[in-house]
């Protein structure tokens, strides 16, 4: 049972509810300043007070003035008006995150909501009824307004959700696991829509992905290495840490350690002087996609405990400030960096990919063809890369450079983070594509070679690879053997062990 209180939510946490399945609720002690908010909202309704968000419009309407006969009507207007996500949903996974993240951004008190809302969203994850969310139309400033919005409605039994495996109308869902629908009332409406649980969401799933892949990329390098007599005197600890990058010292010493009882690889001067960069730098390159990987999982550890509502109340009401908490960009320049950063693990992967099947740069079969003219191997793989690590480029293009003004110009600056991050999570499909297209190749060279001078951990990928992809014996349609390659790292828990050689899946 993970317990939410709003500060101590971890990537461990997130990762078994939305991966384990399992339950949430909230700490005791978390309740009460959320019970403490909601009564400093009542008195603020109760005296007809001028506070943004409760007893005023939103936007450019903050100078609307609201009656407490309407404060109810606020809110529910709130939620239709800006339900206007499009396009295709986000991940159901997704989804599932945004409904923990709110639930927890909320716990901290700061919101004024009645604690009825926190415990439907918390009903809602243990319930695995998911809201359907459409993932186009969010600035990521103001928040994730309509996103979150399309979340809200099914608070009030509106809108779709994803339920045992079907997309269903919310109220059959709520019914069906004997949830209620709540009213929202004042601050409710605004409380839930004003945050960057979008991004973030989408961000945590990204990161997760990534991470994984990161590992997963540094064994196919490895194999890759084999394939090619790759010289391992690059990867001496010496070199690295005359540099100093704690993770290009890291990346350096799971390699060597993958490595370490290969018969495959080769000395300086054994087969040629140096290696090309696609290779000898993988410690550099590689390492350098950690650091980005990092400064990303601080971003988001930050994010997932943060409160990002507007106005914020504290000290039992006797302050309530309007700010900016919402606006998404720390998590939209930490979106645009992990998509730079996987699209060059793609890079570089693409470029190992050449060297592998291209016969002008290596003494392989020219294309890895079991009868080269005849059938053309790996030689459209390595296409299909390039298109995919072209499209990277495109992608990777920061969304957080752009900014168009909304609500007639009250909101005059934004993040456009949710963009970035789903961008970020496209890259990271691609870059896994490429690197399934890479294991293929280096699998078929590994072969060519001989696999029993594989090292363990290279011979334990090699003969789970094959177990799904085929050795090259004749031509056949590989784009199935790229997918299920990429299902495969990506679906299952497949992530290697920087400490040990071993696979653990």
């Amino acid at each position: 049972m993970v317990i939410l209180n709003g500060q101590t939510l971890t990537f461990s946490d997130v990762r078994n509810v939305l991966f384990e399945n399992e339950k949430v609720t909230y700490s005791d002690e978390s309740m009460k300043k959320v019970n403490a908010s909601r009564k400093a909202v009542e008195k603020i309704v109760d005296e007809g007070k001028v506070v943004y968000g409760i007893t005023t419009g939103f936007g450019k309407f903050s100078d609307v003035y609201i009656g407490k006969d309407d404060v109810e009507a606020l809110q529910l207007n709130l939620i239709r008006s800006h339900a206007c996500g499009i396009g295709e949903p986000f991940p159901e996974v997704v989804s599932r995150a945004m409904v923990l993240l709110r639930a927890n951004a909320l716990l901290k008190g700061f919101s004024g909501v009645r604690p009825v809302v926190i415990e439907r969203l918390l009903d809602l994850v243990n319930a695995h009824i998911h809201p359907v969310i459409p993932q186009q139309g969010s600035l990521g400033a103001s928040g994730d307004l309509a996103p979150l919005s399309h979340l809200a409605l099914v608070l009030i039994g509106e809108g779709e959700v994803f339920y045992q495996g079907e997309k269903v109308d919310a109220i059959d869902a709520l019914t069906k696991e004997g949830i209620f629908p709540i009213s929202l009332t004042a601050k409710e409406g605004l409380a839930l829509i004003n945050g960057t649980q979008a991004m973030t969401a989408m961000g945590i799933v990204a990161y997760l992905e990534a991470e994984k892949l990161a590992f997963q990329s540094e064994v196919i390098a490895s194999m890759t290495m084999e394939g090619l007599q790759g010289i391992i005197d690059a990867f001496d600890e010496e070199i690295h840490l005359a540099r100093g990058y704690k993770e290009q010292i890291d990346v350096a010493r799971r390699i060597r350690t993958y490595l370490a009882d290969s018969q495959l690889t080769t000395k300086q001067g054994e087969v040629r002087v140096q290696d090309a960069y696609s290779l000898r730098c993988i410690p550099q390159v590689h390492g350098a996609t950690w650091q980005a990987l990092n400064y990303v999982k601080e971003k988001l550890e930050i994010e997932m405990n943060a409160a990002t509502d507007n106005p914020l109340i504290f000290d039992d009401g006797k302050k309530v400030l309007s700010g900016g908490n919402f606006h998404g960009q720390p998590i939209a320049f930490a979106m645009d960096f992990l998509a730079i950063a996987m699209a060059e693990l793609a890079n570089i992967s693409e470029r190992r990919i050449e060297r592998l099947v291209n016969p002008q740069l290596s003494d392989l079969p020219p294309f890895l063809s079991p009868e080269p003219g005849l059938q053309s191997g790996a030689m459209i793989m390595q296409y299909a890369a390039a298109s995919l690590v072209s499209e990277n480029k495109t992608l990777a293009h920061p969304a957080s450079v752009d900014s168009i003004p909304s609500s007639a110009n009250q909101e005059d600056h934004v993040s456009m983070g949710t963009i970035g991050s789903r961008h970020a999570y496209q890259v990271i499909q691609n870059a896994r594509r490429v690197l399934s297209i890479e294991a293929i190749c280096a699998m078929q060279a590994t072969e060519y070679r001989g696999t029993d001078k594989m090292s363990q951990t290279t011979s334990q990928f090699f003969h789970k690879g094959r177990e799904i992809a085929s050795s090259i014996t004749k031509d056949r349609v590989f784009s199935k053997d790229i997918e299920e390659i990429s299902k495969w790292l990506q679906a299952s828990s497949h992530r290697f062990d920087p400490s040990e050689t071993k696979i653990h899946s």
